[in-house]
């Protein structure tokens, strides 16, 4: 008889949803997480920089305040008490997670964990055996081999980033991606001088192109440099640093900065826990999985950006329930208890926010639809308005297909659109189609009306 009915290795998004739902099960369940439960979205990831970036929205919104008929004399931010509230909702989030795991009796281990083979995991040096196992290691920053990068202290990752004292007057970011972009947005509100070195053309690439387009002409604050490649960064000094790169021209230029922040992506640690040995199959991408997550070993599972399929939280809650779901009952994907990749919405906490499900409009040309697009500005819904003005970018695009009517994809920019993006997720989950949602009611005054004037604003 085994230990455990199932060992999860990884306290992260994916890895402790599954420990909490087999904890619900009433399944005994052991967690190996060596480091801090919640992992990198939780500890130094998703939530400390939207506590950090709901800090510089508040200050941005006392800056212009004024075209809403409120003044705000002496506007002002304390990063130390910036830092101490991010640090206060981590630690409460946290509690809140462990002390959850602990009421469903779910063992947490604060080990190193290492697979030794199908049903076999050595936690802290002593091998524990279980019917299943959930491997959910996560992923690690991108360093790439940039010149001058290595060692640099003013060079950082985005946990480095985190824990400054004091916010850079010169920012360089290296990388347009979502990270990137969330701490442009962020020091740049904070009056940084920030400027991204991008290698595309453009930023966020999994971003539709036109909504992607307008997000950054919206980041009016922050230079970017499109299509550049950098070559080296400086030797530290007491003034600063700087960063080398090559534009499309091919002509070097230079620009000075107190930090560098690498955000070039992040890659799933398929290393050091076993993998090769144990004889799990990996990818260039990650560990294989199908779409149920399971891998190429028995009753081994593995969920979160470790698979490399999607390097989202959400995407990985919802790995890990699919995999509970399918140790749980057998017959389960059978009932659609399958990841479906298309429908994982997307979301950039930027100021302003983007969000976005479904394909972009040269995903679904390249998958061979004859699309049809509408896009609507949020100028049009009365609450998007009366609560961010006449200036603040906001917009909605559809994409469908001209033959069958299908939503394709919605894509988002502006306040509130992550929190609106979830419906959109729905309506492509449930395969509507443009005639379909012409018949869905929206309430008014509400930014999701924005949905349906893109939807009416399509020629079918």
């Amino acid at each position: 008889m085994a230990d455990y009915d199932v060992i999860v290795i990884g306290g992260g998004p994916g890895g402790y949803i599954a420990a909490e739902r087999l904890g619900h099960a009433g399944k005994k369940v052991l967690l190996a997480e060596k480091e801090f439960v919640g992992g990198t979205c939780l500890n130094v990831g998703c939530i400390p920089t939207k506590s950090l970036l709901n800090s510089a929205k508040l200050y941005s919104h006392a800056l212009h305040s004024e075209q809403f008929g409120v003044s705000v004399q002496g506007a002002s931010y304390d990063w130390v008490k910036v830092q101490a509230w991010k640090e206060q909702v981590v630690s409460t989030l946290v509690g809140g997670v462990t002390t959850m795991l602990k009421k469903l009796k779910v063992e947490i281990v604060p080990e190193f964990a290492t697979l030794v083979s199908a049903g076999v995991v050595e936690v802290g040096g002593v091998r524990k055996t279980a019917d299943h196992v959930i491997v959910a290691t996560g992923s690690v920053p991108v360093m790439p081999p940039i010149p001058g990068a290595k060692d640099n202290p003013r060079v950082v990752d985005s946990t480095g980033l985190l824990a400054v004292t004091e916010v850079p007057k010169r920012l360089v970011v290296i990388g347009g991606g979502v990270i990137g972009v969330e701490f442009a947005s962020l020091f740049s509100e904070l009056g940084s001088e920030v400027t991204v070195v991008e290698m595309l053309d453009e930023i966020v690439p999994f971003m539709d192109n036109d909504v992607a387009a307008k997000l950054r002409r919206s980041l009016s604050k922050v230079a970017f440099k499109l299509g550049c490649r950098v070559t080296g960064v400086d030797p530290s000094t007491g003034s600063g640093t700087g960063v080398t790169y090559t534009t499309k021209d091919g002509k070097d230029e230079h620009v000075e900065a107190d930090l560098v922040l690498m955000a070039v992506g992040r890659r799933p640690l398929v290393d050091g826990w076993g993998a090769k040995e144990a004889g799990l199959e990996v990818s260039g991408k990650g560990v294989v999985v199908d779409d149920t997550m399971r891998t190429n070993l028995p009753n081994v599972w593995a969920v979160g950006d470790v698979t490399g399929r999607s390097l989202l939280a959400h995407a990985a809650y919802r790995m890990g329930e699919i995999a509970v779901a399918n140790i749980l009952d057998p017959t389960a994907a059978k009932r659609g208890e399958l990841m479906r990749w298309d429908t994982i919405p997307w979301a950039v906490y930027s100021i302003p926010e983007a969000a976005g499900v479904g394909l972009t409009e040269r995903q679904a040309k390249e998958r061979g639809h004859t699309v049809i697009k509408a896009t609507a500005p949020l100028v049009l819904s009365g609450r998007f308005v009366a609560e961010n003005g006449l200036s603040q970018a906001g917009t909605v695009k559809i994409i469908a297909d001209s033959d069958s009517g299908a939503v394709l994809g919605i894509h988002m920019l502006g306040t509130y659109a992550p929190e609106t993006i979830w419906g959109a997720a729905a309506i492509l989950e449930s395969d509507l189609t443009v005639t379909d949602l012409r018949q869905v009611v929206f309430p008014h005054p509400t930014v999701s009306e924005g949905i349906r004037e893109a939807v009416w604003a399509l020629k079918v």
